[in-house]
């Protein structure tokens, strides 16, 4: 259409400016419209768009004739402007062409406009469901103008699109309701104190019945009851969880407490290591009335874990194990003071010596006590062997003087005047220096003399009577085998067939 009015524009002479409009050919043809102003026009342009705005204007319809568009329009001082009948009929086509295309776009519009009433009408509408059927709709709108307006092709797009709008909208409800009826029946069971992680879920249905908040609202009324349930096991299983963590917290409370109680009872026996009653040698049974007495004490009395009993040994073997440490710190001690433990040496003395140098503030008492009786046992084995080795050596002077007293034949009827004389300048003699020793050795080697000849007298006399016992049995026994064997003889010679049966046999 756009080339076709071009081609016109083209085709048009523009008349001339200096010549009047109302100078028309012809014989002396005086116009009709010398009393209207004719409108003074540039280019073509503006002749194309004024003859439109006069078909416009007449309102020419897009299915108009030419024939009956000229009656309409050929007094008008613009018609003719437009000098020859074929450019005329061109604008004109390009007019209907155009009118055609607007109508069609109104009518379009128009159209859809109307769609889109009916679909906001039957959306609005509360008794339109996604569930009603298309013949229900038309039953009972058909008379309105706006069910009407819409083509029956277009009512049943409209109604396809409605339903599924609707069937959208009534799910999303749904949620939304379902979402608002399952939080509302939650804030209904937390108002409720009575339910707890025990209630059943026909307990709860009973309780809610008896609810006015939930009697009241009509859409929990309405609640699908696997909604309702589901809340109700949420509700529970939180219920349970709460329940959970009480028993939690307090089991970590009791815990604290006990752990507590526990280290309260050590620093109770701290006290009563600092004042000296508990050492690395107490005894349960010696310290119980004084610990029996204190309330630290009662606090552990029931409670799982360790005792009051297992927390002692605990604190006295952990004293015992601080044994070698502090036995080194005492040694350091003793050998910065010079101190020499023997026997003789009390616990006392032994004590004072430790407790005044500073390093002693962190000792045990009872390690301290233990480290003297080592010592102690030390000093006493370092005495016996001392004591062994005099014994070893006073015995080999006695032996000495024993063998010296035996080469001079002293026997038990000597005097020890006289042997003294005899031996006094021997070494062995001078070796033992008290004479009450000498005398001692002396009269034991006569003693010891004097039992040595009384036992070979009397083991004389036994001999002699053994002898004599001897020659009797002697003679017994050839009497006896003289006897057996006459027996034997004679047997063998009354049984000479028995032996000679045995031989045969042989």
């Amino acid at each position: 259409m756009d080339q076709a009015m071009a081609a016109t524009l083209a085709s048009i002479a523009v008349p001339d400016e200096n010549r009047p409009a109302n100078n028309v050919s012809g014989k002396g043809f005086k116009s009709k419209f010398q009393a209207q102003e004719v409108p003074i026009l540039k280019n073509k342009q503006e002749l194309i768009e004024a003859f439109k705005e006069l078909l416009k204007k007449k309102n020419i319809p897009s299915n108009a004739s030419w024939d009956q568009t000229v009656k309409v329009i050929s007094r008008d001082p613009l018609y003719p402007q437009v000098k020859k009948l074929n450019e005329k009929r061109q604008l004109f086509n390009a007019y209907k062409t155009q009118k055609q295309k607007d109508e069609k776009d109104e009518h379009r519009l128009k159209a859809k406009k109307a769609k889109e009433d009916l679909e906001k009408f039957l959306m609005k509408n509360e008794d339109v469901t996604s569930k009603t059927k298309y013949y229900r709709l038309e039953e009972k709108y058909e008379h309105l103008d706006i069910w009407r307006n819409v083509s029956e092709i277009d009512r049943r797009d409209v109604y396809d699109d409605v339903m599924f709008n609707l069937a959208k909208r009534e799910k999303d409800e749904y949620k939304v309701q379902k979402k608002r009826n399952m939080k509302q029946l939650a804030s209904v069971l937390d108002a409720m104190t009575i339910v707890d992680h025990t209630t059943t879920w026909y307990q709860v249905q009973e309780m809610l019945l008896n609810n006015q908040n939930f009697v009241n609202d009509p859409k929990l009324l309405g609640m699908e009851k696997e909604d309702a349930l589901t809340v109700f096991q949420d509700h529970i299983r939180d219920l349970e969880k709460e329940e959970e963590h009480d028993k939690e917290r307090e089991r970590r409370r009791r815990k604290q407490q006990e752990r507590k109680n526990r280290d309260n009872f050590g620093m109770f026996l701290e006290e009563l290591h600092q004042q000296g009653k508990l050492t690395s040698m107490s005894l349960w049974k010696e310290l119980y009335p004084i610990i029996s007495t204190d309330v630290r004490f009662s606090a552990l009395l029931g409670q799982p874990g360790s005792t009051a009993l297992d927390l002692f040994k605990f604190y006295v073997e952990d004293l015992k194990s601080r044994f070698h440490e502090e036995k080194k710190i005492i040694k350091e001690i003793l050998k910065e003071n010079s101190f020499i433990i023997d026997v003789n040496t009390t616990f006392e003395e032994f004590a004072r010596v430790v407790c005044l140098d500073k390093k002693s503030e962190t000792l045990d008492a009872g390690n301290v006590k233990l480290a003297y009786h080592g010592f102690i046992e030390k000093a006493e084995g370092r005495e016996r062997e001392r004591l062994r080795e005099e014994n070893r050596r006073q015995r080999k002077l006695e032996t000495a003087f024993r063998s010296l007293l035996k080469e001079m034949d002293v026997d038990y009827k000597s005097n020890w005047d006289d042997v003294r004389g005899q031996i006094e300048n021997h070494q062995a003699f001078q070796a033992i220096t008290l004479e009450s020793e000498r005398l001692r050795i002396f009269k034991e080697f006569l003693v010891d003399t004097e039992e040595v000849c009384n036992h070979h007298h009397s083991k004389m006399k036994k001999s002699k009577k053994n002898k004599k016992h001897k020659k009797k049995s002697r003679s017994k026994s050839l009497e006896s085998t003289d006897s057996e064997y006459k027996y034997r003889k004679k047997t063998k010679e009354d049984s000479p067939d028995i032996v000679s049966d045995g031989e045969n046999r042989r």
